[in-house]
């Protein structure tokens, strides 16, 4: 991956024309101090000079500005305040002003840059070329060219172009540009690959499952172009404050340059200083540039370690969660079941285990591959018609004539067939044919070996309620929230029963809490759009659930979830501190601008010094810690 470079080709010729600028305004204040016998008019000149190589571009929006009547920005204001010193013999102060201004400038073009490393840099996962197989030779093209069926090689050190499944070949792949985890992920022959990741130790041969447009990368990519585009509720606070704040101090200042000395007969040229004075420091730039860097350094750093979360207002969000709803299968446990149990009614084990295959062969569900991966034999797909997959329930089907049922207790009590009920702890899967009870089978999964501590962690965090979602058995989902630490736990739930689930807790939910769903991402879109902060784990391949979620979780973590929270309360907390550091220094000079005890240089050094360490303090919001 290449590295980004903070300080951009713009930046250098900027810090070139300050030193220049700076050195001449040294050699003005020399000549003024200890040579006597030099014409003033040269170190007019020496200022003037110094004040157009770093001003000139200034000057030149200011004017702009002028004409398309925004009189209310700092280029304008820096303008009026510097060249109104000069006309008022104060060539040094007038030069300074300028000075450190551009100097503030380039601070902020600096940090700007370093924030935003941390976005362009992932958005070199995408590769720029692609190796693809075409009439037995290898080709280069661009990753949009590919064509889904088309096979791709890639070489140790290349970027996989689009999603696919490895047909030749393994080796070792690293996913830290997707998901932030540093150790390699082994793929062999049958895994799928995803773009952006770079194979490390081997050729590989990949076909594409798909185009480049629907690929991981590409999603990456739109979703972090996206989250820059969503403002929160401190940014829209900051953009009308200074709607509001900048006519008003501009009001002032004619007040202190015009009016005073009219009405009580004072010197023109000392209030006209101070009406300058107090000009430059209204610049509300420190709360301007801190506050969205602030949150955009968040969302970078965020990215960093596979939290892709949509724009500022998802932060501020994410900062008052209370509440922490999690789906079951897929996000707490792994979703790899198998089958544990066979209790058949009537008919052998081996029997009902082929009729149970054929019903949900059709299927895609984790449960439903489960039982069909432990059907040893040939799965006759042919002899299954009339395939209905009834969400949250199960699948009814025709077998050679028959009506097959094979679903949970739901889908059992729907069709009037009488069960038994299996006390062994799992996902039970009861079996019927032509209205006749032929048994049942038990699938096991298993809790993802970070799911205590994540739910630990959020604990750690202030979380008040943790609870747990899921369509499965009572006594499997009781298991599960024991293993996991779980305050809370609903079972037997159909889709729309998860919706009233979350609505009901967002309603009971104190005024200013959040409540935070978090799903797989394959058939959680519902809740995801409905609840205040939608995550969707380990959902990129889903076009439901990146458009229904805030925040989208590169892999299948759910401590992911807690360092999300994390780093947007840090975030939210820095950008407070910036609000109020900024404006309590901006109000306090101010008031030392009006009174004129603080010089114009002063002003500008105090308004530049707030601005660099209000932009200092918000690169906090990315150096979160990796764990929660």
């Amino acid at each position: 991956m290449k590295k980004n470079n903070i300080i951009g080709e713009e930046q250098k010729e900027d810090f070139f024309k300050l030193l220049i600028s700076g050195l001449l305004f040294v050699c003005s204040v020399l000549i003024g101090l200890f040579f006597d016998g030099v014409p003033e008019l040269i170190t007019v000149l020496l200022y003037i000079a110094a004040y157009l190589i770093c001003g000139f571009e200034v000057i030149r929006e200011g004017i702009e500005n002028i004409f398309h009547l925004e009189l209310f920005d700092e280029d304008f204001l820096m303008c009026v305040a510097s060249i109104g010193a000069m006309l008022l013999g104060d060539f040094a102060e007038g030069c300074a002003v300028m000075i450190l201004f551009k100097l503030g400038e380039l601070f902020e073009d600096i940090a700007s840059n370093r924030s935003r490393e941390s976005i362009t840099a992932l958005m070199n996962i995408k590769p720029e070329e692609a190796r693809v197989i075409r009439n037995g030779i290898e080709t280069l093209c661009l990753p949009e060219e590919v064509k889904k069926g088309e096979i791709i090689v890639v070489r140790p050190g290349e970027r996989v172009a689009l999603d696919g499944e490895i047909v030749d070949g393994d080796g070792n792949f690293d996913m830290s540009s997707l998901t932030g985890e540093s150790l390699p992920k082994y793929l062999a022959k049958g895994d799928n690959a995803v773009s952006g990741c770079v194979c490390l130790d081997s050729v590989c041969r990949i076909k594409a499952c798909g185009e480049y447009s629907e690929s991981t990368v590409a999603r990456i990519l739109k979703l972090v172009e996206e989250a820059q585009s969503h403002k929160s509720k401190s940014e829209k606070f900051i953009t009308k404050f200074s709607k509001i704040y900048t006519p008003c101090v501009i009001f002032a200042a004619l007040v202190i340059g015009v009016a005073v000395p009219l009405i009580f007969g004072l010197n023109f040229e000392i209030w006209v200083k101070r009406a300058l004075s107090f000009l430059v420091v209204s610049c509300p730039c420190a709360l301007v540039i801190s506050v969205p860097l602030t949150f955009f350094s968040g969302i970078g750093g965020a990215s960093r370690r596979g939290i892709l979360i949509k724009g500022s207002d998802a932060i501020e969000s994410l900062s008052k969660v209370k509440t922490v709803v999690f789906d079951k299968t897929g996000t707490l446990t792994k979703g790899e079941f198998s089958v544990v149990c066979i209790h058949p009614e009537k008919i052998s084990e081996s029997e009902l285990l082929d009729i149970a295959a054929l019903a949900e062969s059709y299927s895609n569900h984790p449960i439903a591959q489960s039982i069909v991966r432990s059907h040893s034999g040939h799965i006759k797909k042919e002899s299954v018609s009339e395939v209905r997959e009834l969400a949250g329930k199960g699948i009814v089907c025709i077998v050679d004539g028959k009506k097959i049922c094979a679903g949970n207790e739901g889908l059992m009590q729907a069709e009037g067939v009488e069960f038994e009920r299996c006390e062994h702890t799992g996902t039970v899967v009861h079996v019927s044919e032509n209205g006749e009870y032929m048994g049942h089978i038990v699938i096991s999964d298993t809790v993802k070996e970070d799911s205590a501590e994540a739910i630990l962690s959020l604990k750690e965090l202030g979380i008040e309620k943790t609870v747990m979602l899921t369509g499965d058995a009572e006594r499997a989902a009781e298991e599960i929230a024991k293993q996991t630490g779980i305050d809370e736990y609903r079972a037997h739930l159909m889709p729309e029963d998860k919706v009233k689930e979350v609505n009901s807790l967002i309603e009971n939910t104190g005024n200013g809490e959040t409540v935070m769903f978090i799903g797989d991402g394959i058939n959680d879109a519902p809740v995801l759009a409905l609840s205040d902060v939608g995550v969707a784990m380990g959902g990129i391949g889903s076009d439901a659930a990146v458009a229904a979620a805030d925040v989208v979780l590169t892999d299948d973590s759910p401590k992911k979830a807690a360092l999300a929270i994390k780093m947007s309360k840090n975030t939210m907390k820095i950008a407070k501190e910036n609000i109020a550091f900024s404006i309590a220094v901006k109000l306090s000079v101010l008031l030392l601008a009006a009174l004129g005890i603080a010089p114009m240089w002063a002003c500008v050094f105090a308004d530049v010094g707030v601005m660099v360490l209000a932009v200092a303090n918000s690169f906090r919001s990315s150096l979160s810690k990796q764990s929660a």
